[in-house]
């Protein structure tokens, strides 16, 4: 079967990883095409911004040339769209708590790009150290959330929850490796240990 989707991404963002993953995670990869593409804050992809006006990665490109964009939309749309158990859960409380452990692990996305624009594009000397700072307590409030509180409820399913977090956490790694989180969330590391060996996540490692 031919991909009927396309999707714009980069191997090193870790909102197009989500998308992947979860591609992986439910027999999906053979329906989408993956187009690379590289887009930053001061570089726009002139095709990615005709497609979706904020010229954000990712987009999906679906059959009917329609556009769906932001990774929880996309997560959304994918999830409907295959037979097995929903990685999204539909409804009652399940369904708000999850989406609020996937939100949450996105503000440590959020986060963590932030710091690599900050850091990477834009002159040291320009760089805002009290800002950097509050980005990172960010991270660490969250991280901290999330071993205290949600280890448990994670390691039940490898969900949109699960998925975001783990991408979230392989971001770290490949754009902050001297932070080591591991020392000071053992339980988070022993999880993430255990998810990072799932063949989704090993197929969508960022480049080395």
């Amino acid at each position: 079967m031919s991909p009927s989707m396309t999707l714009y991404h980069n191997p090193a963002s870790p909102f197009s990883r989500k998308v992947r993953v979860l591609l992986h995670e439910t027999g999906q990869t053979g329906r989408v095409n993956l187009k690379p593409v590289n887009v930053t804050p001061v570089n726009p992809n002139p095709e990615v911004c005709h497609d979706n006006p904020c010229g954000k990665i990712p987009a999906l490109v679906l059959a009917d040339n329609h556009v769906i964009h932001d990774s929880r939309v996309i997560l959304d749309y994918l999830d409907h769209q295959h037979v097995g158990n929903p990685l999204i859960p539909r409804e009652g409380s399940a369904r708000w708590r999850r989406l609020t452990l996937a939100s949450l692990a996105d503000a440590v996305l959020d986060a963590a790009v932030l710091i690599r624009y900050e850091t990477f594009l834009r002159p040291q000397d320009k760089q805002w150290e009290e800002w950097l700072a509050n980005q990172s307590e960010k991270i660490a409030r969250s991280l901290e959330y999330f071993e205290n509180e949600a280890v448990t409820e994670l390691s039940a399913h490898f969900d949109i929850a699960s998925i975001s977090l783990a991408c979230g956490l392989g971001y770290l790694d490949f754009r902050q490796p001297d932070l080591g989180w591991r020392s000071t969330y053992s339980r988070l590391a022993s999880w993430y240990y255990d998810v990072s060996q799932r063949p989704s996540m090993l197929e969508t490692q960022p480049p080395v």
